[in-house]
């Protein structure tokens, strides 16, 4: 097992290794963890007074490391293939929603949502904690019990920010049904794994885990700082997407005719005017790859989990040919056990998606993130070990020793991120950043 010293969730913000999951405030039995916003990202705050040191919160937290071996040996244990990329698997599979309107606006091919509302409308489950966008939040984001189809839709898409699932335990418990599933990225399922793991009244109802590939977060300073580059104005703004419109997609933002004067349109954008409100468009690519490792904070340089891989289901995009000659979008899929796969195949006979069986290969060679995390981020943590930091403690033997390469990868990273995270330095993101033009 994972030996911690500490007994409450201190030791992670100690080390600089919090991944701004929640589920540590959902652990604590009395209450004395909230999750606050610190420098762009969501951060436990411990109340002393009421902390009894019970040690749950550092047994749940992911950020202080993992047994993605053990927990999978025990939870994924039917499967029938294994791969060190992804863990254990029983099939691979591209597909889409066969309902064009959630496919067009959900990035990647729509099977999360499609999927959800499936289970939803067929009462295979009695809600989801999904994601959502909210106008009404200076951050945006919003995690809810979806219940609804609205609710499904209404959390469509990708979230370029911070999501924590601090109330989702609450929630969950809280709630009248008994099958419940959590939607989230990696650290997010691996906390909900190990707390499950120890918590068997959260383990009854939380029948699935459906993770989102992730190839590393990123704060709140990114989308304000690209509102701010763009002269946007975030507290008059009545819809918002990072990814939108078809495969990879635009940012797309909503802004009352009056209150849009500010706005500048580039090169890879556009402003049109729609039913009084100006509608800004710009290519995914255009604004989020060049800002490259500014805005990551610094424990997504540890992580070696790009598929959710103690998930029951992942999902993500498959951006090789011919799939990404498609310009609507097509998900890839890993399930991991054989009552998902059955469930997922029930959906497809129901004509709600379609999917086709691919091999690993196919998924692997379209995320090439994934073998940076496995290769690169397992030499950061070597390295770290030994300049002595605390660092992540996995349950693997293939985290390969530091190069000089990766030496210098990890100062970069690093200069990136301190400049990402002082408000003052961001003239020289505009400076520093790639440039990349879309056609």
């Amino acid at each position: 097992m994972v030996q911690m010293n500490s007994t409450n969730i201190k030791k992670t913000l100690d080390s600089d290794l919090c991944t701004g999951c929640g589920i540590c405030e959902g652990a604590c039995p009395t209450g004395a963890i909230s999750t606050i916003v610190i420098d762009g990202n969501f951060r436990p705050r411990v109340d002393t007074d009421k902390c009894v040191n019970c040690g749950r919160c550092v047994k749940a937290c992911p950020g202080l490391g993992v047994e993605l071996v053990g927990l999978a040996n025990k939870y994924q244990s039917d499967t029938s293939c294994y791969d060190k990329m992804v863990g254990r698997y029983e099939k691979c599979f591209t597909g889409y929603s066969n309902n064009n309107d959630v496919r067009f606006h959900s990035a990647s091919g729509g099977m999360v949502s499609q999927f959800l509302i499936w289970l939803l409308e067929n009462n295979k489950i009695d809600g989801a904690i999904v994601t959502k966008f909210d106008i009404n939040s200076p951050l945006l984001v919003k995690t809810i019990i979806a219940t609804t189809r609205e609710d499904i839709i209404s959390a469509r898409s990708s979230k370029y920010a911070p999501v924590t699932l601090n109330r989702a335990v609450q929630d969950i418990k809280a709630a009248s049904g008994s099958r419940y599933v959590v939607v989230g990225l990696p650290c997010h399922i691996q906390g909900m794994r190990k707390l499950m793991d120890i918590d068997r009244g959260l383990r009854e109802k939380v029948v699935g885990l459906f993770g989102i590939y992730c190839s590393c977060g990123r704060s709140f300073y990114l989308t304000e700082h690209v509102f701010k580059e763009r002269g946007i104005p975030k507290d008059k703004i009545t819809y918002f997407q990072y990814r939108d419109e078809g495969c990879l997609g635009k940012m797309v933002v909503k802004i009352p005719e009056g209150d849009a004067n500010t706005i500048r349109v580039n090169s890879n954008s556009e402003s049109v005017l729609y039913n009084k409100d100006v509608v800004y468009k710009e290519h995914y690519q255009s604004y989020y790859h060049p800002l490259r490792s500014f805005f990551v904070p610094r424990r997504c340089l540890f992580c070696i989990d790009h598929y959710a891989e103690l998930a029951d289901v992942c999902f993500g995009d498959i951006h090789i040919r011919p799939y990404s000659d498609d310009k609507v979008g097509v998900n890839s899929i890993i399930v991991k056990n054989k009552k998902w796969l059955s469930l997922l195949e029930d959906c497809q006979k129901a004509g709600e998606v379609h999917i086709d069986e691919v091999s690993f290969k196919i998924v692997s060679d379209s995320q090439k993130m994934s073998f940076k995390k496995k290769g690169r981020n397992g030499a950061f943590v070597n390295l770290c070990k030994k300049l002595r930091m605390t660092v992540p403690i996995y349950d693997v033997d293939y985290l390969r020793q530091p190069t000089k390469r990766d030496y210098l990868d990890y100062i970069q990273n690093r200069f990136q991120q301190y400049i990402g995270c002082h408000k003052s330095l961001w003239w020289l993101v505009t400076r520093l950043k790639s440039k990349i033009n879309i056609h």
